[in-house]
């Protein structure tokens, strides 16, 4: 048999990837695959709790290298536990971040050395890397707009950094777009309904599709 298809959906947040995932599921669905849909961190009961953890905004300062341990220990039951059985099994997989996550928001846009992050993502994800990565992409203003009015002012302790951390983590994320701009695929979502961004994804993901069927 051989291994699924496994697609991640990146950017900073309030780009809609949420949404974008599980429309993508859908329609995937009903074109008959077999689909597996998840997020980190989180996607596995032990990975949830670390999530909880992680993004605690009141009484824990975490060390960066902590940081980073955590993100890592969560992604290593993920890829075990849910990811990879399910590449195994030929499915699609769809998560919402994945290792590009940490190397945007820890490494340029916190300032944890790079390669420390790629060590240990290495490690937690046994060398898997995704075959296709949407990087939906919004100026930074719109998208901490878009957060601040679907959270009604509450934030979690990522979103408590401000909109000049989401800069550095959007500078990041297009630094990783251009270095692997066969993997990651940088869709501008500005000024786009949520019908325009899914119809560019799904012609993306078609062409990947019948690239890798020979098509």
């Amino acid at each position: 048999m051989e291994r699924g298809l496994f697609i991640t959906f990146e950017g900073i947040d309030g780009t809609g990837k949420s949404t974008q995932a599980c429309l993508l599921a859908e329609k995937l669905k009903k074109h008959g695959f077999s689909v597996v849909l998840t997020r980190e961190p989180g996607g596995t009961p032990l990975a949830e709790k670390i999530r909880a953890l992680l993004l605690y905004e009141k009484e824990i300062n975490l060390a960066p290298v902590t940081e980073v341990m955590l993100y890592a220990a969560a992604r290593a039951q993920h890829v075990a536990e849910v990811i990879w059985p399910a590449l195994h099994r030929g499915e699609i997989v769809i998560c919402e971040r994945f290792s590009d996550s940490t190397l945007a928001y820890q490494g340029y846009a916190t300032g944890i050395d790079r390669n420390l992050i790629q060590k240990a993502d290495s490690i937690a994800t046994g060398g898997l890397v995704p075959d296709l990565t949407f990087l939906l992409d919004l100026e930074t203003t719109e998208g901490w707009a878009r957060v601040r009015e679907r959270n009604n002012g509450k934030q979690d302790r990522m979103e408590a950094k401000g909109s000049s951390f989401l800069e550095k983590v959007r500078n990041g994320y297009l630094a990783i777009a251009t270095q692997e701009e066969n993997r990651v695929k940088n869709i501008n979502c500005s000024g786009k309904k949520v019908s325009e961004v899914q119809k560019i994804i799904w012609e993306i993901l078609l062409k990947r599709i019948n690239c890798r069927e020979g098509k």
